[in-house]
């Protein structure tokens, strides 16, 4: 299911990279990645080896500092980093969701500042949303800046974040205007750089899975901001954040996609060899059904991943659709776990399979980037409203 050449919505140019993104995962990352989850991190050395092969920044344009491609380009990196299994390198979060709010809503100087060099992995970005007190709920968080002179100050603190204790810039959302109609309405975006006097970094979050991944607590204590921080306009922070989440949204269903892809290819081969019985278990009938149904319910999930992301390309992918497939998807990926998991037997419960690791992995999917219940009622809205 993984094999290259097969996916009629990629060129051969596609494919060709493909092929240097698939040898950089696994002579680059795979070989260090159980040390870096030990470490809770990766290593800065990595996002720069994978600036200088063209994986980070990719669909940014070249005139912006970017490597100038198209969104099916950027997304066969999200498949190879499921294809090989790893989870640590917060690459996608850092080109596809970073990135494109400097380049969509960044002035001249801003783009210039930093663009280029997240390109060459020389710095690494994050975004701060989440609050301890505020999840898929962007309209309840209580960070702020306040106005004074023709800066801001900023308070107030983000938890979840991916890249936080790494990053070199991350755009925080605040509150800039309390007396708005609507929390909607008083909403600012600001890029914040490490080093700041007041912005702190919290230790690296112990998780379930995804362990080597860095994801921190951060704290804001009177930042100075100057007003080249603001991006964008401000109090249309919220606006900013609306557009730009689909394509989040679909990158958890990518991610999840190929996760799942993976996961079977890797039980086939297991059940293909491991022997009880006196016979090897895939020679069970209870067993190949249990494959067939997976290889079944991944193949639909592919289809409707792609066309979502060709939809995309083409700039014309609906919210309803990406919420349908980031919840499918991620529901996906853990059923698919769950029952790969369980064909591995005891040995499926050990640190040491890929399946053990790739079971917790699997159990954020549907909480970050909205969670599944979040993305029902946006499914749901446009059934029941009257026509």
């Amino acid at each position: 299911m993984t094999d290259i050449g097969t996916r009629r919505i990629f060129s051969e140019e596609h494919d060709i990279y493909r092929k240097s993104v698939r040898r950089f995962f696994q002579e680059e990352v795979v070989p260090y990645h159980d040390q870096w989850e030990l470490d809770g991190q990766v290593s800065r050395e990595v996002w720069q080896k994978a600036g200088a092969a063209g994986l980070l920044g990719v669909c940014t344009s070249e005139e912006d500092g970017g490597v100038g491609g198209d969104i099916l380009t950027s997304s066969i990196v999200w498949d190879e980093q499921g294809y090989a299994g790893v989870n640590g390198v917060g690459w996608a979060l850092h080109s596809d969701i970073v990135m494109p709010y400097i380049a969509h809503y960044g002035t001249k100087e801003q783009k210039e500042k930093f663009l280029l060099a997240m390109t060459a992995g020389n710095k690494i970005g994050a975004i701060a949303m989440t609050e301890p007190g505020a999840g898929s709920d962007l309209q309840g968080i209580r960070t702020n800046a306040k106005k004074e002179g023709s800066g801001w100050v900023l308070n107030g603190s983000k938890v979840f974040i991916t890249n936080g204790t790494m990053c070199d810039v991350c755009i925080v959302v605040a509150i800039t205007n309390p007396e708005a109609k609507s929390a909607a309405h008083g909403i600012s975006l600001f890029l914040v750089e490490a080093g700041m006097e007041g912005f702190k970094k919290g230790k690296k979050l112990k998780k379930l899975g995804l362990k080597a991944q860095d994801t921190a607590e951060l704290f804001f204590e009177d930042v100075k901001l100057p007003a080249s921080a603001l991006l964008g306009e401000a109090n249309k922070g919220f606006m900013y954040l609306m557009t730009e989440l689909p394509q989040e949204r679909l990158i958890v269903a990518g991610v999840g996609t190929s996760a799942s892809e993976w996961m079977f290819e890797i039980t086939r081969d297991y059940v293909i060899q491991r022997k009880a019985f006196g016979r090897t278990i895939s020679s069970l009938q209870t067993v190949q059904h249990k494959l067939a149904e997976m290889k079944s319910e991944i193949c639909m999930m592919r289809a409707f991943y792609d066309q979502c992301l060709l939809q995309h390309q083409h700039g014309k992918l609906d919210n309803y659709s990406v919420s349908m497939v980031k919840y499918l998807a991620s529901d996906l990926q853990n059923k698919i776990a769950d029952q790969c998991l369980q064909l591995h037997g005891g040995w499926g419960y050990m640190w040491e399979y890929p399946i053990a690791r790739a079971f917790v992995d699997a159990r954020v999917q549907p909480i970050y980037a909205g969670c599944n219940e979040i993305m029902k009622e946006l499914i749901a809205r446009p059934i029941v409203s009257a026509k």
